[in-house]
């Protein structure tokens, strides 16, 4: 099975991940910060990988710890739970719309990381939540899973549409990124024989 559990435990956070790359989507996340929850919620759902996060941060400052040190937690897990990537299909990506907005995701789970970022959230806040963060998430995300990750806005102008849809499109994306390629089942996807 691939799964993963991660602990860490900073000065600012304290946060646990359990993952399946073999789920259903099934999901029980508790970060503190509604929003976010929402969000993770999302990503699990439609990525179909079974996703447990509990988190307890210094909200007392803000949620930025909070949110960033998910996302390295998660990143890492989700490499733990890949192991060596063999048989993956390594590449994935989604045109995902909601409402008024249309995000686009590509990835690709190479090891090496790299953030592309061309969202732009119109509103400081979401609720409580700032929509600065959301970047944030992903920077951390893509840094400790090893992945490439292109993130396009094409449109939109409601802030809460433009954050969801960018971790629907994410979530798609992964799911068939992570997915066993039947045609190469036993082979790692790349001529270098190593991800």
């Amino acid at each position: 099975m691939r799964s993963a559990k991660i602990s860490r435990q900073t000065a600012e956070t304290e946060i646990s991940v359990e993952v399946n790359l073999d789920g259903t989507g099934t999901y029980y996340n508790q970060t503190g910060v509604g929003f976010f929850d929402h969000m993770l919620d999302q990503l699990a759902r439609h990525s179909l990988i079974d996703m447990t996060i509990r988190a307890k941060g210094d909200y007392h400052i803000d949620d930025h710890h909070t949110v960033e040190d998910t996302g390295i937690a998660l990143g890492q897990a989700l490499t733990q739970a890949l192991g060596d990537k063999k048989g993956i299909r390594r590449y994935g990506e989604c045109h995902l719309p909601m409402d008024d907005a249309q995000v686009r995701c590509a990835l690709d789970l190479s090891a090496r990381p790299f953030l592309i970022w061309n969202v732009t959230l119109p509103t400081p806040k979401i609720g409580n939540f700032d929509t600065e963060l959301v970047r944030e998430f992903f920077q951390a995300f893509s840094t400790h899973g090893g992945i490439t990750l292109h993130i396009d806005q094409l449109h939109g102008f409601n802030s809460h549409h433009i954050a969801e849809a960018a971790f629907k499109a994410v979530a798609r994306a992964l799911r068939l990124a992570v997915e066993t390629d039947p045609r190469k089942a036993d082979a790692i996807p790349s001529t270098k024989g190593a991800l």
